[in-house]
């Protein structure tokens, strides 16, 4: 190997050594440090807020007892099982102790040695245990047969009404939150999702900002409605700094935004003209701008007729400018129509303006140019011509 080789040889190795050092360092910054890097967001990707109240009074915090139906469906399961379980056994021990309290005031236990005539309130309730089971069985309503109420006392006769009418009460609202929680249309929404990022590419001749959002599920959205809010901190002309600021953002389809049908993967837009946010936007400054857009579907399940609302957001990293989203439906031999979700968020780098002003002015120039302009100043002279040359 001569010298020039081995030189070259060198170079080779040296570049490759810099690309692949650089690499590792790129990921271990996104690894280690890259959540500490993103920026601030109202809403995740899966639709929930991010915000927190603080210095709540403790008259506002009493509000949420109050209205104690829609506090108990919205704690997460781990509390909800943790209340529906003390309830019972509360209760259950609660009157438990009741029971063993009338049969101690009657007298009825083996430690005061009843006569072979006492006639006890409640037959069979020897200690503590046995009451607590005569009271578990009366609040089911197992009724084993073996424990039971006599006619002695009317004090057990009414406690046993009071517990039989609280059981109900308890069975009803607990086995109510449990069937809500299960059936909130929130899971619905789980099944509605939209494509990881936003693109901007040109439509229709216009700039437009396309999000793709599909229906994992066969059964429709009844009437569902699309929007968006465009979330930054403005500065008014008075100088107050509004944070979470909020503009909104049309999105529609072809067909329009309402009463959507969503059988497939639609593909919304917003065009963005004079009146968008994103007009004075650029591929090159996209990036550093400090903006989240929050999409909103609202609709009625139409297999419970309930409302819900799904939603997600984007910032600035996660909006391509100069893309389109790549074709996912096609149709098979049979006949039908196939979706391939492998293809959802996938996107396809197409010829975009850097921006919309950029788009809007090259248009307004080609409009000049086949249009023709009169000249008010300019006059016409007529000039005779003499033939000065004699023959």
């Amino acid at each position: 190997m001569d010298a020039s080789s081995r030189n070259v040889f060198r170079m080779l190795i040296k570049v490759v050594t810099e690309r692949m050092f650089k690499h590792l360092r790129k990921w271990f910054v996104t690894r280690f440090f890259g959540h500490s890097r993103q920026r601030a967001r109202l809403v995740s990707k899966d639709g929930r807020c991010n915000i927190e109240f603080g210095n709540v009074g403790a008259q506002s915090r009493f509000i949420f007892f109050v209205d104690i139906w829609t506090t108990v469906l919205d704690l997460k399961w781990r509390y909800k099982m943790t209340i529906f379980i003390t309830t019972f056994l509360g209760s259950w021990f609660l009157f438990g102790l009741l029971w063993y309290a009338v049969a101690y005031i009657h007298k009825d236990l083996p430690e005061f040695h009843p006569s072979v005539n006492h006639t006890p309130c409640v037959e069979n309730i020897n200690g503590l245990t046995s009451a607590f089971l005569f009271s578990l069985e009366t609040q089911v309503t197992i009724g084993y047969g073996f424990r039971c109420v006599t006619e002695q006392c009317a004090t057990a006769i009414f406690l046993l009404i009071f517990q039989s009418i609280l059981g109900v009460i308890i069975n009803s609202f607990m086995c109510g939150a449990i069937l809500a929680k299960i059936s909130r249309p929130k899971k619905r929404a789980k099944t509605i999702t939209f494509s990881k990022n936003a693109v901007i590419s040109k439509r229709g001749g216009k700039l437009c900002l396309l999000i793709r959002v599909a229906n994992l599920r066969k059964s429709l959205l009844i009437g569902s409605h699309i929007y968006g809010k465009l979330l930054k901190t403005t500065v008014t002309p008075e100088g107050e700094t509004i944070i979470l600021d909020q503009i909104n953002i049309n999105f529609v389809v072809d067909a329009g935004n309402e009463n959507l049908f969503f059988i497939s993967p639609l593909t919304i837009y917003h065009v963005i003209d004079h009146n968008s946010p994103f007009f004075h936007m650029a591929a090159e400054t996209l990036s550093q701008q400090d903006f989240e857009l929050v999409v909103f579907l609202d609709g009625t399940v139409e297999s419970t007729s309930a409302t819900c609302q799904v939603r997600t957001s984007y910032v600035p990293e996660e909006v391509l400018w100069g893309y389109r989203f790549a074709p996912i439906v096609s149709k098979t031999k049979e006949g039908k129509y196939r979706v391939d979700f492998h293809n959802f968020s996938k996107t396809v780098e197409v010829d975009t303006p850097h921006c919309a002003m950029c788009l809007y002015n090259e248009r307004d120039a080609r409009a000049k140019m086949k249009r023709g302009y009169d000249n008010p100043t300019f006059v016409l002279s007529e000039v005779n011509e003499t033939d000065d040359t004699k023959m």
